[in-house]
């Protein structure tokens, strides 16, 4: 059975960081290109960082030199390292999992940001 599961969301301070941690299980991790998405209830969902089966990363433009994407295929696990976060930050982080025809999602795990 396919599962990821997000962790690390919470609330900060504007300026403050976070971590969020996504841990696979039941896909062959390291096929994957996987992604972190995010949404808030008054607007449409954003990419908000992706790196593919290669180490490949890719930036929304708004969290471009803030987040990093990192992954450890050993651990079956993706992180998101949130710096210098502000309140247009906060919304639910979903992690996605990609390859071929397969499209897998968290339950997500929110991040508010306060000012």
């Amino acid at each position: 059975q396919v599962e990821l599961v997000e962790s690390g969301g919470g609330l900060v301070q504007a300026g403050g960081s976070l971590t969020l941690s996504c841990l696979a299980h039941g896909i062959n991790f390291h096929l994957y290109d996987m992604a972190w998405f995010r949404q808030d209830p008054l607007k449409a969902p954003e990419m908000v960082a992706k790196i593919s089966s290669g180490g490949y990363t890719q930036y929304a433009e708004a969290v471009k030199d803030r987040f990093i994407i990192s992954r450890d295929n050993a651990a079956f696990t993706i992180s998101l390292q949130m710096n210098n976060l502000n309140p247009n930050d906060t919304a639910e982080y979903r992690c996605n999992a990609r390859a071929s025809l397969n499209n897998f999602w968290g339950r997500g795990t929110q991040v508010t940001v306060s000012s």
